[in-house]
């Protein structure tokens, strides 16, 4: 997944958190290597399976994540 991906499937992701509209993140099995996530709003996002290896997570929000 480049980054481009990730930062649509982020901003569909945040509108569902606010409940204006979107969907939830679903990145089961995603090639997350390497990703720059940090700051990300992954509340109950479903990450089940994804490769993290190398991702970076810092301050990222991941209560409630599927993992």
């Amino acid at each position: 997944m480049n980054a481009t991906e990730i930062k649509a499937v982020l901003k569909e992701h945040v509108k569902w958190l606010n409940s204006t509209g979107g969907s939830c993140a679903n990145l089961n099995g995603a090639d997350l290597s390497g990703a720059n996530l940090s700051r990300a709003n992954l509340c109950y996002a479903n990450l089940r399976d994804a490769n993290l290896s190398g991702a970076n997570l810092r301050h990222a929000n991941l209560v409630g994540a599927y993992l």
